[in-house]
């Protein structure tokens, strides 16, 4: 009998969607699978759920919510045998849409019933780990912005980009990566290890999931006139043409900031603020197990 535990974060997405206990049991037969439900209540609850659900020795536990959702759950499960499973209820659903798992619950339950595995790799910034991407540029203030105006919604997230664009003064950088050291003012200053940051955008389009390398991207200090063109690559998901932009392979990365005592980082869309000026940034290659198609 496999055992399958759900954390459905409640608020994810407009939380409007349908996910009681009884319509996930609805697609697991009893005498097949054990299936065992619990609810978020509040940021960072997930985590404390999958801890537990991995003590309980469960096969799967399936984060049922958006990156940071997924994030909690899948940070307690990296490098153990327990796997991943995903139902995206969130706005942006980025590492869902790279791992083609679909937003109709019943086709993504269908994937977690059928229980295929795939190995992903898992990034770590400062012992915290990332499965989609991480950013210490205009990004992190975007996602403050974003997470301050308390909508979910793809125009709310372009308000909060346009904000962080007029506002966003960056600092000098000295990144470290391959041997090489440069010192820049970095606009944008973003590590992917997936091929989309959500809603359907990106900024990393080669990027793979399961390669041993992360996607460094940096771009400088730009002009109004810059950012209006960068942003109209992004929103193409045409960024790798912006000629301004640096894309490097990585396997580590290391961040110095020493004008700043703090720093914003967002990691799988998520707000952080880090009470350091150094930042240290590697790959953990085939560190999680997901349920995919």
């Amino acid at each position: 009998m496999t055992y399958i535990h759900f954390i459905v974060n409640p608020i994810s997405g407009k939380g409007t969607h349908s996910l009681t206990e009884a319509y996930i049991k609805s697609f697991f037969p009893e005498d097949k699978f054990r299936i065992e439900v619990d609810t978020t209540q509040h940021k960072g609850h997930a985590v404390a759920l999958a801890k537990k659900a991995v003590m309980l020795n469960t096969d799967y536990v399936v984060a049922c919510g958006g990156d940071g959702t997924i994030n909690e759950v899948a940070s307690c499960i990296v490098n153990t045998d327990t796997k991943l499973g995903i139902i995206p209820v969130g706005s942006g659903n980025g590492l869902a849409s790279n791992l083609q798992i679909p937003r109709d619950f019943e086709a993504a339950m269908k994937i977690i019933r059928n229980g295929k595995t795939s190995m992903i790799d898992a990034g770590t910034i400062n012992g915290h780990y990332f499965f989609s991407n991480t950013g210490l540029g205009i990004d992190a203030i975007v996602i403050r912005n974003y997470e301050d105006s308390g909508k979910r919604t793809l125009l709310s997230y372009i308000k909060a980009s346009l904000k962080a664009s007029v506002n966003f003064m960056p600092a000098v950088t000295s990144v470290s990566y391959n041997n090489e050291t440069i010192v820049v003012k970095p606009f944008l200053l973003f590590i992917s290890n997936s091929n989309e940051m959500g809603y359907n955008m990106s900024l990393t389009p080669k990027a793979s999931l399961n390669d041993g390398w992360l996607d460094l991207v940096i771009v400088p200090e730009l002009s109004f006139f810059g950012k209006l063109i960068l942003g109209y690559y992004v929103l193409r998901n045409k960024a790798e043409k912006f000629s301004r932009a640096k894309h490097v392979l990585v396997r580590d990365v290391h961040i110095e900031m020493p004008e700043k005592i703090f720093n914003d980082v967002q990691i799988d869309g998520e707000y952080h603020c880090f009470k350091t000026n150094t930042i240290t940034v590697s790959v953990l290659e085939n560190a999680l197990k997901v349920i995919t198609q």
